[in-house]
C-alpha cells in the first residue's frame, strides 16, 4: 500500500495545509468538494501543490509531523523547489 503526505493551499497560496492519506485522489476529491467539515472547508484549501509517496505508514505520519513543525519559509522553499509556479498538481484528476 502507498501513503501520501501532501500540501494543499488556497487560490492565492496564503493558507497551507499538510495531510496524510492512503488514497490521494479520493482525499483530494473530499477536499475539493468540501465533504468534510474543518480547516480545508473553512478556508477553501483545494489546490495540491506538493506530495510525497512512501510504503511505510509510520514514515508518512512522521513526515507529516515534521512538516507541521517547519516554519512557513521552510514549507515554501520545499514546495517551490518541486513546483516553482505552485500549480495545482491535481488539476486534471
Amino acid at each position: 500500500m502507498q501513503y501520501y503526505v501532501y500540501f494543499l493551499t488556497n487560490w492565492n497560496n496564503r493558507v497551507l495545509y499538510v495531510g496524510v492519506t492512503n488514497n490521494l485522489e479520493r482525499r483530494l476529491y473530499e477536499h475539493k468538494h468540501e465533504l468534510v467539515d474543518g480547516f480545508t472547508k473553512r478556508y477553501h484549501v483545494h489546490k495540491l501543490v506538493y506530495y510525497e509517496v512512501t510504503t511505510d505508514v509510520r514514515a508518512a505520519i512522521a513526515r507529516e509531523k515534521q512538516f507541521k513543525r517547519w516554519t512557513r519559509a521552510e514549507k515554501n522553499n520545499l514546495i517551490s523547489a518541486a513546483n516553482s509556479d505552485w500549480n495545482d498538481l491535481s488539476e486534471d484528476w
